[in-house]
């Protein structure tokens, strides 16, 4: 990543271009050694070096969420990797995202003085052969010694609508009374770095304020009303924001970016033969072919070995029919999971293609009752785009990031973007088709219903607090107890098959009858941007004698927490929670590995607890 907003545009760190849709994406902080940089939108990236991935069906999702002008899901940009001597000044070295130095309020390291970068008290250092030394020095700083490191006060202001500004450290310091401009400090008198221990104090007035006044919802009426800024972008919100009070965070809070990811399994097309499916998997290249002269060059520089048996004539040919318009009907580009279901529930029908081999085992013979199928995937592609990010709301909330309202996700661009960034990873993976009979049946006991009534109970009061409609958003208990199962198997998992908890992920296949389904099922991958993928660690475990004692230890140590009695007995009604008997020793996975936020988890659904029995769907 480089930066424009300093003296001189140079390099300031790296980052792998996963992060970048995932941890620090367009609109988010980042924290380098001595600096605090803003990722900036769309406009400012130059997409010449990125990579175009085809996905027809996750560009559709996109176009559904952000407008038919998309028309393209490219790679972040990246330079050369070239070993050997590096050379600074080459023009490689400015290829990479933008960043600005934020917040712009910088503290002396030695001095504390508190002033803009604006003020002019702040000179940037960047020495071009070490670019994690980039810097700011407060030059004419009154302690003796070299100029010292002045460091980013850490504290903004955001809101929910994904506006960020600096925090508004002279009107807070005089209480919004008077017109003093005099200079300001910042001081921490505990060692603790609570906001109770900062206090920031002018020096001409000598007001002083501390920092814990500015937190809480008791203390809302101290801060100013949002000024909608969108620094990222360089602009204000058009019209502005109706936020009466913005809240202060701190600059490395995990609320202040969540991104909104739309994340796709690449799936077989069945085609009529083996050239048209080769073509639907090349396509990306082969769009760029807009003569048999262009292909014909792209075959001389080595970019169709995969098509070394047939013509060009042929191949041609086969761009031709696909450039025709498909007579079929297009699928819901909302329901992402759908295709994905019918290729795993039928393994058998579908083709076996180089981003997707399935291989059917035999279910378990002591769970034959609860599983119908278990399909062992040996290789998967998965594609994520970025559509947007919010603050403060998270987007895990909701079922799927399309549901998220739009008002809340905030944009990547001032203009509609033509392109968002994506990438994609290959991986392994377990798939589980459970008991269409047995959960049916399970769902409509009564302890499931009651159980049903205190989570719905809990949703509904849950989403109000939250100002979001009461009435939607809930899944059901099928979900619970798919998600359920899932958390606890990942745990399991993650001590045999070699990967960490946080690099293992689940898809949830649930649907109730009249939904369009039913679907009960669960996918649980792994996925890495090896070019290789995996290495065959998860889908190992699949097979049905290693699955049969991982599913039997899961379910027994769901038996007990080591928060129990605690976390048995906890009743999601009574404290507006999202969850039953469930908690960060038992069930509880990291931010990466589960798509609702380790909500929707109560492990009395899978086994008999010592505070609740007859509930569980699994048998003793």
């Amino acid at each position: 990543m480089s930066t424009s907003h300093l003296l001189r545009k140079s390099e300031v760190g790296e980052l792998r271009p996963s992060q970048l849709l995932t941890t620090f994406g367009v609109g988010s902080l980042i924290d380098l050694p001595n600096l605090s940089v803003l990722v900036m939108g769309l406009d400012d990236w130059q997409t010449a070096s990125a990579t175009e991935i085809g996905e027809p069906r996750l560009l559709r999702s996109v176009q559904r969420a952000l407008g038919a002008q998309v028309t393209k899901l490219l790679t972040p940009p990246r330079g050369p990797e070239t070993p050997g001597r590096t050379n600074w000044f080459d023009e490689s070295h400015q290829i990479g995202v933008p960043v600005a130095p934020f917040p712009r309020w910088m503290v002396c390291s030695k001095c504390r003085l508190l002033a803009p970068l604006s003020s002019g008290f702040f000179s940037p250092q960047q020495p071009a052969y070490r670019p994690h030394q980039t810097r700011y020095v407060h030059t004419n700083c009154p302690k003796p010694g070299k100029p010292p490191t002045a460091v980013p006060a850490r504290f903004v202001v955001a809101c929910e609508k994904g506006h960020l500004d600096d925090f508004p450290w002279a009107a807070y310091a005089h209480r919004g009374q008077g017109t003093c401009t005099g200079p300001l400090e910042l001081y921490e008198w505990g060692a603790t770095g609570e906001a109770a221990d900062i206090e920031v104090h002018c020096r001409t007035c000598d007001r002083k304020r501390r920092m814990a006044e500015a937190f809480g919802k008791e203390n809302q009426e101290n801060l100013p009303a949002c000024t909608g800024r969108r620094p990222y972008l360089r602009d204000h919100q058009p019209g502005g924001c109706d936020e009466p009070h913005v809240r202060a965070m701190l600059q490395g809070a995990s609320g202040l970016w969540y991104s909104v990811l739309v994340s796709v399994l690449s799936m077989p097309v069945q085609k009529a033969d083996a050239l048209a499916q080769l073509v639907e998997e090349e396509w990306p290249t082969l769009e760029k072919a807009t003569s048999r002269e262009v292909l014909a060059a792209f075959r001389q520089i080595g970019q169709l070995k995969a098509f070394a048996k047939y013509t060009d004539d042929e191949v041609w040919a086969a761009i031709e029919r696909h450039r025709q318009p498909a007579p079929e009907a297009e699928t819901n580009p909302t329901d992402l999971k759908g295709p994905e279901w019918q290729v795993f529930s039928n393994p058998t029908a579908v083709p076996r293609s180089r981003d997707l081999k399935l291989r059917a085992v035999d279910p378990p013979p002591s769970f034959i009752q609860q599983l119908e199928r278990v399909v062992v995937v040996d290789s998967l592609r998965e594609v994520r785009a970025l559509i947007g990010f919010t603050r403060i709301q998270s987007p895990r909330d909701f079922d799927s990031p399309l549901d998220l309202p739009e008002s809340t996700r905030a944009p990547l661009s001032r203009q509609h973007p033509t392109w968002v960034p994506a990438s994609e990873t290959l991986g392994e993976g377990i798939f589980l088709q459970f008991s269409e009979a047995a959960i049916a049946t399970w769902v409509k006991s009564t302890a499931a219903r009651k159980r049903e009534v205190d989570l719905r109970t809990s949703h509904e009061r849950w989403r109000a607090k939250h100002n979001l409609d009461p009435s939607v958003g809930f899944p059901g208990m099928r979900y619970v107890l798919l998600h359920s199962l899932s958390h606890a198997l990942i745990r399991e998992l993650s001590m045999e098959c070699g990967y960490t908890t946080a690099s293992i992920g689940e898809r949830i296949y649930c649907s109730n009858p009249g939904e369009g389904g039913p679907t009960a099922g669960i996918l649980i991958y792994t996925a890495a941007p090896d070019s290789e993928g995996t290495l065959g660690g998860l889908s190992a475990l699949g097979a049905t004698d290693r699955l049969e004692g991982l599913l039997q230890q899961a379910l027994e140590r769901s038996r007990y927490c080591s928060s129990d009695p605690l976390c048995a007995e906890h009743q999601p009604q009574i404290d507006d929670s999202l969850h039953a008997a469930a908690c960060h020793a038992c069930l509880f996975l990291p931010e990466t590995s589960c798509e609702r936020g380790n909500k929707f988890l109560d492990r009395a659904v899978l086994v008999a607890t010592f505070e609740q029995q007859g509930l569980e769907f699994f048998p003793s």
